[in-house]
């Protein structure tokens, strides 16, 4: 997954592949853990993302372009709020922009793996997602900690990040969000293990 990443993130030259890339993996990963057999090979991996990515070239850009508005928005404030603060009201304003940005995302994380699952509209899901993060607290703190360790875990041993690159936290929000998201009509991994497990017998 990081390869086929990397290589069509190339392939659009950054600025147009990178967003379809993170749709497109995260449709890879809602497909295999929905599929009846997850012995998926490479081969089928790699077509399932190519198909993705392709399908997703216009939708996931306009999406993820406007994410990358609004993260970059906060950020600036934040730097400008915390850098220049000269009183009790500046340094409680950034404070409010920092909870902004974790929420932010929060946000990110669960918007990804909703547009995977529903094939609606990008105002649906931004809404959908902003209610999911308030709404289900546990998976929420669950995707902080997440986000975290990730970055605790590319600061420390950078070559991880090297060779799983965005592809494992892609995956761990995924899991994540599909185990206590409770999102309508989507079953958890281990209720979709279960029931292949009984249609086995």
């Amino acid at each position: 997954m990081n390869v086929a990443m990397f290589a069509h993130t190339l392939l659009g030259a950054f600025v147009v592949g990178f967003f379809p890339s993170v749709a497109a993996a995260h449709t890879v990963y809602r497909d295999w853990l929905l599929a009846e057999d997850r012995a998926w090979k490479t081969r089928q991996v790699w077509r399932r993302f190519h198909s993705a990515w392709r399908t997703e070239l216009k939708p996931a850009n306009l999406f993820g372009w406007f994410q990358a508005a609004v993260g970059l928005l906060l950020l600036f404030d934040y730097r400008v709020m915390n850098w220049h603060a000269t009183g009790v009201f500046d340094y409680a304003l950034a404070g409010v922009l920092l909870l902004a940005i974790v929420v932010f995302v929060l946000f990110f994380d669960m918007s990804w793996v909703l547009r995977a699952h529903y094939a609606e509209r990008g105002s649906w899901v931004v809404r959908a997602s902003l209610a999911a993060v308030i709404a289900r607290p546990l998976c929420s703190v669950m995707l902080a900690m997440t986000a975290f360790l990730t970055l605790w875990v590319w600061y420390n041993w950078p070559g991880v990040m090297m060779v799983f690159g965005l592809a494992l936290p892609f995956f761990c929000t995924t899991m994540l969000v599909c185990s206590f998201a409770r999102l309508p009509g989507v079953p958890r991994p281990q209720e979709a293990a279960r029931s292949r497990a009984v249609s086995g017998r």
